[in-house]
Formats: C-alpha cells, sequence, structure tokens
C-alpha cells in the first residue's frame, strides 16, 4: 500500500461524509474539480464532468439546498435522501478511489457509504430536534451550516491531507476514551 491509497481514501473519506449533508453538491463539485483539472477520477466516472451530467447535478443542487431551507419540505428531503444519499456517497468515493484494485474500491465505497448513512442519520435527528424545539424556525439555519459543511467536505478532495488528518484526531479521542483512567 502507498501513500496515494491513503490519500485516495482520505478523498473518499471527505466525498462520503459531504453526501451525508448533500446528496448532489459533492458529485457537482467532482464535475467541476474534474473539468478544471484539479482531480483525475476513476475510468468510467468521467461523465461526471460532462455538459449535461454538470447541468443536472447543478439543478439538483440548487433545488436541494432551496428546498432544504424549508421546514416541512427539508423533511420530504430528507426522507427520499434515506436511500440517495448513501448511493451517492458510493458512486463518488469509488469515482475518487481510482488507484484502488478491485474488489477494495468497492468495498471501501461501499463501508464510506456506510459513513454517509450515519452523517445522513446525525443530521436527520437533529433537524427533527430542531423543529420540536424551534417549531421549523432554526431549520433554516442549520441547514445554511450543513450547505457549509457540505462544501468544505468538498475540497478535501482537493486536499485530502486533512482528512487523514481528521481521521487521526478522531481514533486518538477514541482510544483516549476507551482507556480506563486511574482513580
Amino acid at each position: 500500500m502507498d501513500l496515494s491509497w491513503l490519500v485516495a481514501l482520505g478523498a473518499g473519506v471527505g466525498i462520503a461524509a459531504a453526501c451525508g449533508l448533500r446528496a448532489f453538491l459533492p458529485l457537482l463539485f467532482l464535475g467541476l474539480a474534474t473539468r478544471a483539472g484539479l482531480i483525475h477520477l476513476r475510468p468510467g466516472a468521467d461523465w461526471l464532468a460532462t455538459d449535461l451530467a454538470l447541468l443536472a447535478l447543478g439543478i439538483a443542487t440548487v433545488l436541494e439546498i432551496a428546498g432544504d431551507k424549508i421546514p416541512v419540505v427539508d423533511h420530504a428531503l430528507d426522507a427520499v435522501a434515506t436511500l440517495l444519499r448513501p448511493a451517492a456517497a458510493w458512486l463518488g468515493a469509488f469515482a475518487v478511489l481510482g488507484h484502488w484494485p478491485s474488489p477494495w474500491a468497492q468495498i471501501a465505497a461501499l463501508v464510506l457509504a456506510g459513513l454517509s448513512f450515519g452523517v445522513h442519520a446525525a443530521k436527520a435527528k437533529l433537524r427533527l430536534g430542531s423543529t420540536v424545539t424551534t417549531m421549523g424556525l432554526g431549520n433554516p439555519l442549520l441547514s445554511g451550516v450543513e450547505d457549509v459543511v457540505a462544501f468544505l467536505l468538498c475540497w478535501i478532495v482537493i486536499v485530502p491531507a486533512v482528512a487523514l488528518l481528521a481521521i487521526a484526531i478522531v481514533a486518538w479521542i477514541a482510544l483516549r476514551r476507551r482507556r480506563p483512567r486511574a482513580a
């Protein structure tokens, strides 16, 4: 395993986590980054950078972001996104895991789709709590924060070392919590 595998994994984690918040924004970002020559996707995933795909993903992104600001519509979007976001995460993660051989790229993308589902479930639970406590008035604010976080997570594709650092910090925190404390 060389460093390019870890870099690709970091990019996959970033895209999968972003897909847990927004299904279409990360795929649009991948397409635009590929079109700009900033990244290279797995062969066969280059269609994300075609004019038609960028147009469709752009429209879907705008509709998803705008619809998520409306309290009743956001819950309907979350219901539909329960299946859509992990599928988008699989596609995005598989596209950036270009150096990984079969079947490891598919397996890693499937695991990252599970990560996306976890992020989506946590977001939906937070949104439900916001709806109950603020009668839906806090949801547009939360949605805006989610938009910013999803956009920043997309940039991990360009700078995957950030994702690797985040994974290391989370692992360190998890290990510290598991250690018994001296009395």
